[in-house]
């Protein structure tokens, strides 16, 4: 696992990075939480009706193939961090654990870094 988080003073930030199944069969992530952040959503970004590109929250997490990897970036697939607890600097750390399908869990930190891009609108349309 490879991650990094966007750093923000307040409100919403998000989570980034490379997930690697080294396993024989797909597992599915099907939640994320952190102690950075109260709400936790896995989110994909989409285009809308008006062709806009939007953050929604991903129907049935996100699968990873066996022997594969699955990236989450800005302006794709990304762990979305609402309502953060307290201001994300660069140089922090945000420890994270994911769950899947199967109820397994695993657990990682990464940094947080100073990141301009990753400012898609929320689809309100939900």
């Amino acid at each position: 696992m490879t991650a990094w988080v966007k750093a923000a003073d307040e409100g919403m930030s998000a989570g980034f990075g490379m997930l690697r199944n080294s396993g024989e069969q797909d597992v599915t992530v099907v939640s994320a939480q952190t102690e950075a952040s109260s709400m936790v959503e896995l989110h994909e970004t989409v285009e809308n009706d008006a062709g806009e590109m939007v953050m929604r929250e991903r129907e049935g997490g996100f699968v990873i193939p066996a022997g594969g990897t699955l990236t989450l970036e800005p302006g794709a697939n990304h762990i979305m961090l609402m309502d953060l607890a307290k201001p994300l600097k660069a140089g922090d750390e945000v420890a994270f654990t994911l769950t899947f399908s199967d109820g397994s869990t695993v657990d990682f930190t990464a940094p947080v870094k100073d990141y301009s891009g990753a400012n898609e609108n929320y689809d309100t349309d939900q």
